[in-house]
């Protein structure tokens, strides 16, 4: 190769992925994301470090767990005191695009040499000039919505969080962030929706660079695709709508959990009226044939993710910038929607369907189409594996490894996977805003456990029981895997760094 690669990395926002659509079930509809891990290599056995948003896209900056980085909640936002990949890479000759959400810790993709569009916080693209000069130029509305169901948590959020939000109404989105918990339709075509807005944000940018290639700046690139989406609200287009039988969904595995073998962070929730404000009320309020519809919503939703990050991928084609481009698809976590006793959002918990999430490369030439990877990968590796490919490496320790080397075939490879970890931990602290939960979870692969302080804790066969529906840690005859479970996570803490010794959590046998 006569250069360093482009870089483009596709990033959905808390995806529903792990669980939904086995068993027979209908589940999200992901053509166009594949089609795209079909053509390149797919990393089926990927974690997300941390339930949370800004914890785990801040290790997407800097390749490093929380506990190191400091952005322990959603919120906390210390001031950055390590590396961030986007930095080096500018030092290091790349021009930096970045398309979308930050919600990374303090300041936005600006701070860290980067064009585009980004905001501070959660932010909301529907109040950026960039999205109004988008609608002139091309003849469209601003998007609206009808609102279908709304889940509150209480009075105060009905008055100061999106108050003009009801059901049965037309709704946009004009507050300081877009993070409704509700479900609807979006009216308007499709091309208003945050999803599209962005992803022709990029394929815009990307014509500009076609054109610059073999001229005085032709320096390598890196651009970034943050959607907002399928992070709730649900607002799909009937278009994608149409794609789903609402009837052939199938009820949940663990929708009808009573948890009474779970820590208590599995039985948080605090929208009404699946809540009480605190934790879930069991059985469910919601009949299923009404999450039928929910989750027919959630699934269109993250249909038309796919659809606009497709946009992405086909435009590096056509263009013919994948001749040197490594292309990254994945998202920052996953939704416990549906799932253990039938939840809205993820919390902070560390369910499968938050902590498993997709992960998909391709990089024409160098990684060979139709390459599966089993190995455990997680959010620390992606950051890692830009830095390889850029040869701008990280000059602080950093916790994630480099990708490319499980996408090797023949013997390299094969040498690669053999000396891959065998053992993964990942971490939360809760959500902030006075909600603090400290736990962490180790898996082998198979084997799962879960440490939550002052809570009980949880041990999964995950080969056998891939919805956690029986803790086996409250099991006398798996005390002993118990025990192995948790000298595996006391090594990992120790090879981590992690200040927090499981040793000191109180756990509630």
């Amino acid at each position: 190769m006569s250069r360093r690669p482009n870089i483009v990395y596709i990033l959905n926002d808390h995806q529903a992925f792990y669980g939904h659509g086995q068993n027979g079930s209908q589940g999200p509809k992901r053509p166009c994301f594949e089609k795209f891990a079909a053509e390149g290599a797919e990393f089926t056995n990927t974690y997300c470090v941390s339930p949370m948003c800004g914890p785990a896209r801040r290790s997407m900056l800097t390749g490093l767990y929380p506990h190191t980085h400091g952005q322990v909640h959603n919120e906390n936002d210390p001031e950055y005191k390590h590396e961030v990949y986007l930095d080096n890479l500018a030092a290091g000759g790349y021009k930096n695009y970045y398309f979308g959400k930050w919600h990374a810790g303090p300041g936005c993709a600006y701070d860290h040499h980067c064009e585009g569009l980004s905001e501070t916080g959660y932010g909301n693209p529907y109040n950026t000039q960039e999205y109004d000069d988008y609608l002139k130029r091309r003849g469209l509305p601003r998007a609206q919505h009808r609102i279908e169901r709304v889940f509150t948590q209480d009075d105060y959020d009905k008055k100061h969080y999106f108050p003009k939000l009801e059901e049965g109404k037309l709704y946009q989105c004009e507050d300081f962030w877009c993070g409704e918990h509700a479900v609807g339709v979006t009216v308007t075509p499709k091309e208003t929706h945050e999803a599209f807005f962005l992803a022709n944000l990029a394929c815009e940018q990307l014509e500009k660079l076609a054109g610059q290639k073999g001229g005085e700046d032709d320096r390598p690139f890196t651009l970034r695709v943050d959607f907002w989406g399928p992070h709730q609200p649900f607002f799909p287009t009937q278009e994608f709508l149409d794609w789903y039988e609402p009837e052939d969904i199938k009820e949940y595995p663990s929708f009808r959990n009573d948890l009474h073998d779970k820590p208590y962070t599995l039985k948080m929730e605090a929208n009404r009226p699946l809540g009480d404000g605190e934790n879930i009320i069991y059985p469910n309020p919601l009949p299923w044939e009404d999450w039928q519809q929910i989750l027919a919503h959630c699934y269109a939703h993250g249909s038309l993710l796919d659809a606009a990050g497709g946009l992405v991928v086909d435009k590096i084609k056509e263009l013919g910038l994948d001749e040197d481009t490594l292309i990254i698809w994945s998202t920052d976590h996953g939704d416990a929607i549906a799932c253990q006793g039938g939840h809205f959002d993820k919390d902070s918990h560390m369910a499968q369907e938050v902590m498993r999430i997709p992960l998909a490369m391709q990089w024409k030439d160098v990684i060979e189409p139709g390459i599966r990877c089993s190995e455990l990968v997680f959010t620390c590796d992606i950051p890692a594996t830009m830095a390889d490919v850029s040869m701008c490496a990280f000059t602080n320790p950093i916790d994630g490894k480099s990708l490319i080397p499980l996408t090797r075939t023949g013997q390299e490879g094969e040498d690669a996977r053999k000396s891959w970890r065998k053992e993964l931990m990942c971490e939360t602290y809760g959500h902030g805003y006075g909600v603090t939960i400290m736990a962490r979870m180790v898996t082998d692969g198979r084997w799962k456990y879960v440490c939550t302080d002052h809570g009980l804790d949880e041990l999964y066969d995950l080969e056998n029981d891939p919805y956690e529906l029986k803790n086996l840690a409250l099991l006398k005859e798996y005390g002993a895997k118990r025990e192995e479970m948790r000298d595996m996570l006391r090594r990992q803490q120790e090879l981590t760094g992690d200040p927090v010794a499981m040793d000191q959590l109180i756990v509630c046998a």
